[in-house]
């Protein structure tokens, strides 16, 4: 492997991408997902010692549990590394954890004395299901919602900057009623408020419940013990809801409802990456030139909106592979298969795209630049849009079919200022009225569209 293995690295995350996802390194990589293990096997082992119930396990010194605690600060990749070295021994991930515990206490007569508590009474995925929740709770709280909360920021301030700058709309690609370049971008942001409730809404469970879910080997060592109450407490005490009906694996729903989420608000990003493109390309918006950038190796002119497209495709490798985590985590073949094991090993290569994609989108955002010109001009081209509301007011006067003669006037035309005047002049309506429909232009009428926008 050369010095620089992001040459030769088989995922673009690890390799071209690696340094805009290093928030999320900590979390889903091999040795975050070793580091949370640990945790969860410590604060289980701690959790024993305090039950006065276990006469075998009794609390342990303010020294040991301090040792302890530093056991789980002072992870570092390279203890990772010697857990792997275990495991590449006993073939088992979890178990090579359990003896790297047992190997770095060994010099702590308080925990060796029982040393047998460690992992006590667990299966695997009474290990796996809660560093799997803890690590998608940080990565959530931490990295996903931040960024995605820097977004909406911006495009709220977008909302504002332009609330009153005025735009010809395009429904069905065609010219269409006036609104703001502003309250488009307020659209957008009250989606993805939505859309960032319904990802910081799912609250993720987890379990401790035995090879089955039905404390079996607990209930074996001690029968009178209240075994539910104690794991309830314990999942709680790791900032998570408790699933007290589970097989041996906690059923993954929370985790369906979390990625769907997640794909949901990439969706109306990929709407906003296509939106933003298309307004770069009718002269909408212009894109701040950087020193040095090359638009095409052979047409100089060109600036190409590649942070919009290089989100766009970002985010639709994310909803691939979330669309899948989703549908496929909660089956699971009777109490348990290891179909689950592979795929949850891609919670961060789905999620680090949608990072990915949305640190281009925010810097894409950054560079744009409102040509107020240009989108005048269009609408200056276009007074046929004044048909809607010349009908509407002939209809207020009970002119007779003013939709058919304006359609007549206007469909599929390019109709002049001149010749829309002239037409609003023949109209018998009050003065006043007509006044008005004589005053009004296609960039005045744009509605609500700037108070909406100022509002968000």
């Amino acid at each position: 492997m050369p010095a620089d293995s992001a040459l030769v690295s088989l995922s673009p995350l690890d390799g071209r991408y690696a340094g805009k996802l290093d928030s999320l390194r900590p979390q889903f990589s091999e040795y975050g997902l070793i580091h949370r293990r640990l945790q969860v096997e410590i604060e289980w082992l701690k959790a024993l010692a305090a039950e006065p119930h276990f006469a075998e396990i009794p609390p342990f010194s303010p020294g040991t549990l301090h040792v302890l605690d530093s056991l789980i600060s002072d992870f570092d990749p390279q203890q990772a590394g010697e857990v792997k070295a275990i495991e590449a021994v006993t073939n088992h991930d979890v178990k090579a954890l359990e003896y790297w515990i047992k190997k770095r206490l060994a010099g702590n007569a308080e925990v060796m004395a029982v040393a047998e508590f460690i992992h006590f009474a667990c299966t695997s995925e009474d290990i796996n299901n809660l560093a799997h929740a803890l690590m998608l709770q940080t990565a959530r709280d931490e990295t996903l919602l931040p960024m995605l909360d820097r977004i909406v920021a911006r495009l709220r301030h977008l909302a504002h900057e332009f609330a009153e700058l005025p735009m010809m709309s395009r429904t069905h690609g065609q010219p269409a009623t006036p609104t703001t370049l502003g309250k488009e971008m307020a659209n957008v942001v009250h989606r993805l408020a939505r859309a960032r409730a319904g990802i910081a809404r799912v609250s993720l469970l987890g379990k401790i419940n035995g090879a089955v879910g039905n404390y079996n080997a607990h209930l074996a060592a001690y029968p009178d013990f209240d075994w539910e109450n104690l794991a309830r407490g314990f999942v709680e005490s790791l900032g998570l809801e408790f699933n007290p009906y589970t097989i041996q694996i906690e059923p993954h729903d929370a985790m369906s409802e979390l990625f769907d989420a997640f794909a949901r608000a990439n969706l109306i990003l990929v709407d906003l990456n296509r939106d933003i493109w298309g307004y770069i390309s009718l002269g909408f918006f212009r894109q701040k030139l950087k020193a040095g950038e090359i638009g095409s190796s052979t047409m100089p002119h060109k600036v190409n909106p590649i942070d919009f497209e290089n989100s766009e495709g970002n985010l639709g490798l994310a909803n691939a592979l979330l669309r899948h985590l989703a549908e496929k985590l909660p089956i699971s073949r009777w109490q348990r298969d290891l179909t689950d094991s592979t795929v949850l090993r891609n919670m961060g290569v789905a999620l680090g795209y949608t990072l990915l994609a949305y640190d281009s989108l925010l810097r894409g955002l950054n560079k744009l630049e409102a040509d107020a010109a240009r989108l005048h001009a269009d609408l200056d081209a276009n007074w046929e849009l004044l048909a809607e509301p010349v009908q509407t007011v002939m209809r207020r006067y009970a002119v007779a079919n003013p939709y058919e003669k304006l359609k007549e006037l206007t469909r599929g035309k390019r109709v002049s200022r001149q010749a829309m005047h002239d037409f609003v002049e023949s109209l018998e309506i009050p003065p006043a009225a007509k006044a008005e429909l004589l005053a009004l232009t296609p960039w005045d009428y744009t509605g609500k569209a700037a108070e909406l926008a100022r509002r968000i």
